[in-house]
């Protein structure tokens, strides 16, 4: 489950080496994004994103965020209810912690992801009606990135122009993504928006298989300004090519730059 997270952000996702960049500009507490993820024309559920006010972890300032995945009733095959909880550096560079709650049958299962950076290791545990039932740990001296700050790590350097090679804790093990950011400006339509998108193109490869089938090739857009607001991507699945558009936003100030 929580690698059908990913398909549906997988696009959004960008790793910078630990340590670079500070604070970022681009967080915004209060931010609340909406998108649908649809296939053939066949709309299947939403994602929504939200960005919650600042923390802290063991004396640390940390960014706090959170998601929501969510199927339409109706959909043959797919009852998928979501929560996903992130605490990320300011530098959005690396996670310290990742929650996440997700509904099977009549109950909900609770996975914990605990980042140890100065014990030089990461611990996986999962929840089964709050029963433990597994727990690893992962010896690492690398920084690692969850499923949900990826989304912003990714928006914070849309404009880098690099290949990148991303560390991703998917589950409850380690893999890579490699994202390319030097696709250059585009301009794109979407149902949601009643003008051209000015927006910068990328493309990359999942190095793992999440639910649905999803890996390999992967291409999304973002915004083309300081926000760097995901609009659109597609991923490859079981069934072929998804598509995922953001519909809704709540951000103080922002406009979808006209192409």
């Amino acid at each position: 489950m929580m690698k059908f997270f990913s398909i549906c952000i997988v696009f959004l996702c960008f790793l910078a080496e630990p340590g670079l960049g500070q604070t970022s500009k681009m967080i915004y507490p209060g931010e609340d994004l909406l998108y649908e993820v649809s296939f053939l024309g066949i709309k299947l559920g939403t994602i929504r994103i939200v960005t919650e006010a600042n923390e802290q972890i063991d004396g640390k300032l940390v960014h706090k965020a959170k998601a929501f995945i969510d199927s339409y009733d109706g959909i043959p095959f797919v009852d998928l209810h979501a929560v996903f909880n992130s605490w990320f550096d300011p530098s959005v560079s690396f996670s310290y912690k990742f929650t996440s709650s997700m509904k099977e049958k009549d109950y909900w299962l609770f996975d914990q992801i605990l980042f140890d950076y100065k014990s030089k290791k990461i611990v996986v545990e999962k929840f089964k009606k709050n029963q433990k039932y597994f727990s690893r740990t992962i010896n690492t001296v690398k920084k690692w990135n969850d499923g949900l700050s990826l989304f912003f790590l990714a928006r914070e350097y849309t404009k880098s122009k690099k290949n990148i090679k991303i560390p991703t804790l998917m589950d409850k093990d380690t893999a890579y993504t490699y994202i390319n950011f030097h696709g250059g400006k585009q301009i794109i339509e979407i149902n949601s928006i009643d003008y051209p998108v000015r927006t910068v193109h990328f493309n990359g490869k999942a190095e793992w298989t999440g639910i649905y089938g999803l890996t390999g090739y992967f291409e999304g857009w973002f915004s083309d300004d300081d926000a760097s607001v995901p609009i659109k991507a597609k991923m490859n699945v079981y069934v072929g090519s998804i598509n995922i558009e953001l519909i809704k936003w709540n951000r103080k100030g922002w406009v979808p730059p006209r192409g």
